[in-house]
């Protein structure tokens, strides 16, 4: 157990390539650019990748459709990330309320780290995004669930 934290280094995420084989994220970004990034980003790594540019329209598709993670910008118009997060959270109708989450943000604050953590999500990214460190947000995630259920999903 002692390596645990040596295993997810950043420059070490090559050797957990099938670890995301197969995996169903949904990456919700208001930024073309960055929402195109970080799917290239999934997609090499043989995620699947469901986008959508808002919120509300992030909140129809988890409606319809299940997700092992979800990736959610903080900043965007007319809901950010924080009041997207909390209305999954506490939606008793959404039987998947309680998908991992990460926030992506250029708001690299130690405030708003805290106040995403607080707000539901498990992960947090900075960007620009640096591939390696958002792969080892998912590793993280993957590994506590993994724990909590005994068993990997997939």
């Amino acid at each position: 157990m002692t390596n645990n934290s040596e295993e997810l280094h950043p420059q070490n995420v090559t050797n957990y390539f099938h670890a995301l084989d197969g995996l169903q994220i949904l990456a919700v970004d208001d930024n073309a650019d960055s929402l195109f990034l970080t799917t290239c980003v999934l997609e090499s790594y043989n995620v699947q990748v469901t986008t959508a540019t808002s919120a509300l329209e992030a909140l129809e598709i988890i409606k319809k459709l299940k997700f092992d993670i979800l990736i959610f910008d903080l900043a965007m118009p007319d809901m950010d990330g924080y009041t997207l997060i909390n209305q999954i959270r506490n939606n008793v109708l959404l039987e998947n309320r309680d998908i991992p989450a990460i926030a992506l943000t250029a708001l690299s604050s130690e405030e708003s780290s805290s106040m995403a953590f607080l707000s539901g999500f498990q992960g947090y990214v900075n960007k620009p995004l640096d591939p390696n460190i958002l792969v080892v947000e998912i590793l993280k995630i993957l590994r506590s669930s993994v724990l909590e259920n005994g068993a990997n999903s997939h």
